[in-house]
This record gives C-alpha cells, sequence and structure tokens, in this order.
C-alpha cells in the first residue's frame, strides 16, 4: 500500500551540501540524515544521492551533451532580491535566460533551476 509519502531524488557529486543549499534556498528542514529536505508539513520532499560519477546537465540542452531530466521551479515575489540570495547561498545565474520574469539558475552540482516572478 502507498503511504503518501513522494519525492524527487537529484544526483549529486555530495549528497549533504547540495541538500544544505536546498534547504537555505528553499527555508525547508533538513531530514534523513541530511539528504533530503521537507517543507514541514505535507508529504512531499526532495532527496538528494550521491554519485560519484556524477556529470551535470547541459542548459540549454545540446545534442550529444548530458541532458537535463527534470528541474526544480520556485515562485518568488520579488526576482532579483531572490536572485542575489541565491548566488550568495552558492548558485550561479545560467547565460540563457528564455524570459524576462524567470531567472534560469544553477545549483552547486549544476541543476538548473529557475526562479519565477509569481504574481
Amino acid at each position: 500500500m502507498l503511504t503518501g509519502w513522494w519525492g524527487v531524488v537529484l544526483d549529486a557529486p555530495d549528497s549533504r551540501k547540495l541538500a544544505r543549499f536546498y534547504a537555505d534556498l528553499l527555508g525547508w528542514e533538513l531530514i534523513n540524515d541530511g539528504e533530503a529536505v521537507h517543507p514541514g508539513e505535507g508529504t512531499s520532499y526532495v532527496a538528494f544521492q550521491t554519485s560519484p560519477d556524477y556529470e551535470p546537465p547541459t542548459w540549454p540542452n545540446a545534442p550529444g551533451k548530458q541532458q537535463m531530466m527534470l528541474h526544480v521551479d520556485v515562485g518568488v515575489t520579488g526576482l532579483e532580491e531572490e536572485v542575489a540570495r541565491a548566488l550568495a547561498l552558492g548558485a550561479t545565474v545560467a547565460d540563457f535566460q528564455p524570459q524576462d520574469d524567470v531567472r534560469v539558475m544553477l545549483d552547486p552540482a549544476g541543476h538548473p533551476f529557475c526562479l519565477y516572478l509569481d504574481t
């Protein structure tokens, strides 16, 4: 029987380091021995798995390169302020930006994630 819990697992060269980044970015708590983050209520989580051979995806996608399997979208009320905060936590701004009200960022392991203006 299903328990109702569901999550997404991202590979990384260091699972705990990436979990700490997302805990700080999202304001979520660390769970599962520091290898997952949870919003504090509900049944969803994001977990991280150490993969020594991890290769970050290419953004934007390019033929013959590691493709992005998924990305995380985070709604914000102040786009530039949250970009600055993400940068301070260790993210980088991706070179390619397809929309004015979205910033494609790369987490410390190179996974793309989007900060979008949620009006």
